[in-house]
């Protein structure tokens, strides 16, 4: 999913995986484990590495090789609710549909579109390698 981007970004940056982990406030095991994809990295702190290293989550996502981006601002809640909730519709998927392709419950999808909980990584990443859209537009960071 990302591990190769991420790694790639911390070596080209000379930096270790112990820098990493104090830029995200977590362990260094911790990030170990998300750089090696043993555990998926919440999006929260892909925004965080997207932000510190100028590239999109869709740059992270391998969805784009643009290395210099510039639209960088925090993940929007409400826009990414509106954003989920016209993706879905545009492609005619319902809730329940949807929620059976993420392998989730519909209440997960229900609460993505309300802006009770940001959409996690694994189903984000899913979203828009299954539907060419991106990561960056469905989590409110680009206009």
């Amino acid at each position: 999913m990302y591990k190769e981007r991420l790694k790639s970004l911390r070596i080209n940056n000379n930096l270790t995986q112990k820098n990493i982990a104090a830029i995200l406030n977590i362990s260094e095991i911790t990030y170990t484990h998300y750089e090696s994809e043993y555990y998926i990295m919440p999006i929260k702190h892909l925004n965080t590495l997207c932000n510190y290293f100028n590239v999109s989550i869709d740059y992270i996502f391998n969805n784009n090789d643009e290395t210099n981006y510039i639209n960088i601002k925090n993940i929007s809640r409400e826009l990414s609710s509106k954003r989920l909730k016209e993706f879905r519709k545009e492609y005619k998927l319902t809730q329940n549909k949807l929620a059976s392709i993420l392998h989730v419950n519909q209440s997960t999808i229900a609460e993505y579109e309300r802006g009770t909980n940001i959409i996690a990584t694994p189903f984000l990443y899913t979203i828009c390698k299954n539907y060419n859209i991106s990561a960056d537009y469905l989590l409110g960071k680009l206009l």
